[in-house]
């Protein structure tokens, strides 16, 4: 007997390996597995190399083509020309006086915009009722273009550097009130009550709880409003002013000394670049401060 049932369990065991085996060979075979591609990233010097590459064969090309007749020399420049004038400009005394012009009316209105918008979005909270009255006008101002109220800016407080300020401040105001506003609606009660019942002030849950809630809102603007900044002192000497480098491209444009237009262009771009990484800086320090 144990013989036979030996015999009859290695029968079935046989049976069923074939039966697997049969399975096996019945199933598709699959399709092997596709790897994700995987990128290398450059060094920073082989990325830096790349742009200044780029950057000196289409300067090249530019100034051949403007030597060879390919392009308007008249419209357009060559690269030659606006490096000579570039070095009368930073040689004749006014491209300081210009870049401490621009760079002090971005500054004031950036600083002052920010501050008394952000203020005045968290001074919302205070009163549900005193926002309702004034939220309509911010947002009033928020659809007519601030752009347009320009001219009579310049009327108001004059071509010096003060009606400068005055219209980068017009852009960047509003943009931090709404801003603010957008995290003091976006606060939680259940935190206010919480605060209330452990026996805070409102003084208290605004500086504790308020504040450090909206201030990630408040830093998320800081580069727009440096653009916004500007934009409109530049658009201020456009309109009328002494100094700046607005009024070195208009005053270029109207001469057609397209090389100073150039010349204006680069260094106004530079000196964006520059403000932008600068407050890019202190809005990762900040935030570092509000993580920690």
């Amino acid at each position: 007997m144990a013989v036979q049932d030996t015999s009859r369990s290695l029968g079935a065991t046989a049976r069923l390996d074939r039966g697997q085996a049969s399975a096996q060979s019945a199933r598709p075979a699959a399709k092997p597995v596709r790897r994700l591609p995987v990128q290398k990233d450059w060094r920073a010097w082989a990325l830096i190399s790349a742009q200044i590459g780029i950057l000196i064969g289409g300067l090249s090309l530019w100034e051949i083509g403007a030597r060879a007749g390919w392009i308007d020399a008249f419209f357009w420049s060559q690269p030659s020309a606006i490096a000579r004038t570039m070095a009368l400009f930073f040689g004749s005394g006014d491209a300081w006086t210009d870049i401490s012009f621009t760079f002090r009316s971005t500054i004031f209105g950036f600083l002052i915009g920010t501050t008394a918008g952000s203020l005045l979005g968290l001074s919302f909270w205070w009163s549900r009722n005193y926002a309702a009255i004034v939220q309509p006008y911010v947002i009033c101002l928020e659809s007519i273009p601030k752009l347009a109220l320009a001219p009579l800016i310049i009327l108001v407080f004059g071509i010096g550097l003060l009606s400068k300020v005055a219209v980068a401040t017009a852009l960047t105001l509003v943009v931090s009130t709404l801003t603010a506003y957008a995290g003091v609606k976006a606060l939680d009660p259940d935190g206010e009550k919480l605060f209330y019942s452990l026996g805070a002030s409102r003084l208290q849950v605004f500086r504790k709880l308020v504040v450090p809630f909206c201030l990630p809102w408040i830093i998320s603007v800081l580069r727009v409003n440096i653009g916004l900044a500007l934009t409109g002192a530049i658009v201020g000497e456009f309109i009328a002013s002494q100094h700046g480098l607005g009024r070195a491209i208009l005053y270029a444009g109207q001469t057609y000394d397209i090389a100073l237009v150039w010349v204006a262009v680069l260094v106004l771009s530079t000196l964006a670049m520059v403000m932008y990484a600068t407050v890019s800086w202190v809005e990762s320090m900040l935030r570092k401060g509000v993580r920690q």
